[in-house]
């Protein structure tokens, strides 16, 4: 609890494209936040920017949030008591503020044109000063500007910036200062039913009771604006806390392929979403120890504002995969099989216990549960080989004398399998009648073969799990085919 006031966050995307993975790793730092200090966590739409935003984005953000594990107290499909949480829907509020803004002077209408704005800018620059607005409409009277309107002039409305310095303190890096005659006066909106972002957020984050701001560190130089305007409007100011950016592994600019994909992409590349939600908690994040693999309970009860670095946090791919592998492998292998039926021919699905042995022994190979398909299509369906595969030591040419030889080692091993009875034909006892086998014709020159004979690929698991997996019949029938090929 922040004094008597309940923590209050919120996660505030515009739904004018997917969820991406940077505005998906803020609102996992809102919601932990607000998890781990019992506050409430908001989700408000921003789509006041009308061209771009659709209905279909906002749904995809939705679910791509409670994809990898996220709730929210109050929003637009779950209401809540400072409602409605899209901005679209709040228009008669903002216009309120807006008219409150310009009553007392603080506000004015700007009838400049871009080609003006655009003069004035480049007279500055020639002057070695940085661009900001002339201040040219500052002091129009009221009544002036209101006959400008009323005879349909376009204008937007502006802030009047005051000429101090402003002081927050950001939670992550300390106490900040800005000048603000260094920002001149700002637009807020585009008329009164038209706020923008800078605007409507300070108004919605003062409304909704907002008590922490938490959001990406490309947002720092909105704040001491948003600032200005809380004390304008005599809001409590909020506190704010900047994350840092995700950079490359090279710590330069992230990629857009990385930034930009959204967190259905990952799904659809067969990431889990407790792995994305444990990789996404590390970005930027540290716990006390070493930990690396957290759940969802363990990262709410350690999770501090404190531990936030200020530094870039680095996007490492190899880690994520490494991440998703290990939560693949804590998976038994008949829910790991539900989870794959989207990622396989359906075909596969026909012999359910076939495909289940097949998750089981492939599952430790596994970083993507896309992978699956490339690793274990052999249990399906025998890939056509050539025969060169079977021979060991494998040479650049077919030697005669390793032709033979392994053409009568998959003859021994085939009579030997033989034996087994279809009850006890499991990788235990299979290992246990073959392996002595091995100390007399060699180890490489008998388990090669078989493998590669069994699997047709030049890499797979190893003979008696593929044996365990393919059962009796098929695993003779495949030697046999392997035979053929050699004689």
């Amino acid at each position: 609890m922040d004094g008597f006031r309940k923590i209050r966050v919120r996660m505030a995307p515009s739904p004018t494209g997917p969820l991406h993975f940077g505005t998906a790793r803020t609102a996992l730092f809102n919601w932990l936040f607000a998890r781990a200090q019992g506050g409430d966590f908001v989700l408000r739409i921003e789509d006041t920017d009308i061209e771009r935003s659709s209905p279909e984005y906002e749904k995809d953000i939705i679910n791509g949030l409670k994809w990898f594990g996220l709730d929210w107290d109050e929003g637009p499909d779950v209401g809540g008591n400072y409602g409605p949480y899209r901005q679209s829907e709040r228009l008669e509020i903002y216009e309120k503020y807006l008219q409150k803004l310009i009553d007392e002077n603080k506000s004015y209408y700007c009838f400049c044109s871009k080609e003006q704005l655009e003069l004035d800018r480049q007279a500055m620059l020639a002057q070695g000063l940085a661009p900001k607005y002339s201040g040219r409409c500052r002091n129009l009277s009221k009544e002036e500007s209101e006959k400008r309107i009323a005879n349909g002039e376009k204008a937007v409305i502006r802030f009047k910036t005051p000429g101090i310095e402003v002081e927050f303190i950001d939670l992550i890096r300390g106490k900040l200062k800005f000048d603000a005659t260094l920002i001149g006066d700002i637009v807020i909106a585009r008329n009164l039913r038209s706020p923008l972002f800078i605007f409507s957020g300070a108004v919605d984050d003062f409304e909704m009771k907002i008590t922490h701001v938490i959001r990406g560190e490309d947002h720092i130089s909105n704040t001491p604006k948003q600032v200005l305007i809380q004390r304008a409007l005599g809001f409590d100011e909020v506190k704010y806390a900047h994350l840092p950016l995700i950079l490359a592994p090279n710590r330069t600019k992230l990629s857009k392929r990385y930034l930009e994909t959204s967190l259905n992409d990952y799904r659809k590349q067969g990431y889990l979403p407790e792995a994305m939600f444990n990789f996404l908690a590390l970005l930027g994040w540290h716990p006390k120890d070493e930990q690396e693999i957290f759940s969802a309970e363990e990262l709410i009860k350690e999770f501090d504002l404190k531990r936030i670095q200020k530094a870039g946090a680095i996007f490492d791919i190899n880690k994520l995969e490494w991440l998703n592998g290990q939560y693949i492998k804590k998976i038994k292998p008949v829910d790991l099989a539900g989870k794959l039926t989207e990622f396989v021919p359906s075909e596969w699905l026909n012999n359910k216990e076939l495909f289940i042995r097949a998750v089981a022994v492939e599952k430790e190979r596994m970083k993507k549960l896309t992978d699956f398909k490339e690793l274990a299509d052999f249990f399906f369906e025998l890939p056509d080989y050539k025969a060169e595969l079977l021979i060991w030591p494998r040479p650049k040419e077919i030697e005669k004398i390793n032709k033979e030889k392994t053409l009568n080692n998959l003859k021994l091993l085939l009579e030997e399998i033989s034996k087994i009875f279809k009850a006890d034909f499991n990788a235990a006892n299979l290992e246990k009648a073959i392996i002595p086998l091995t100390e007399v014709w060699g180890r490489g020159e008998l388990l090669w073969p078989l493998r590669a004979g069994l699997s047709g690929k030049e890499i797979s698991p190893g003979p008696f799990e593929i044996m365990e997996v393919l059962g009796k019949e098929e695993t003779l029938r495949r030697l046999k085919i392997a035979i053929e090929k050699l004689e």
